[in-house]
């Protein structure tokens, strides 16, 4: 039986999804819409499996969605929520600017 997560820790289990670079963009590229893996390779010119391993994770975090169709799995952002909250963390991240420069340390290690 799965245990229920308290609400803090989904909250982790969601802020982990955006704490990447390359699943930010995955996650900014998937706002634009579905892809299947190979468009996501594509734009994010990354390797596939490296891919693979992120949308994992994004699925894994509740962020994302997959659906299969014939041959071909197609991503998707999980709602509309979520692409709320990237806009609003893009704004964000507008407004903060420089200000993060104290956090480049943490960057620099992934």
């Amino acid at each position: 039986m799965e245990q229920l997560l308290e609400p803090l820790d989904v909250k982790v289990r969601v802020v982990h999804g955006f704490s990447n670079k390359t699943r930010l963009q995955i996650l900014e590229c998937l706002s634009e819409g579905e892809k299947t893996v190979t468009e996501i390779v594509e734009i994010v010119q990354g390797n596939q499996s490296n891919i693979s391993q992120h949308l994992a994770c994004l699925k894994g975090c509740g962020l994302i969605q997959k659906r299969t169709q014939g041959k071909y799995g197609y991503y998707s952002l999980r709602n509309e929520t979520v692409r709320d909250f990237l806009r609003l963390f893009g704004d964000l991240t507008l407004e903060i600017g420089r200000e993060s420069a104290c956090c480049a340390h943490h960057i620099e290690g992934e």
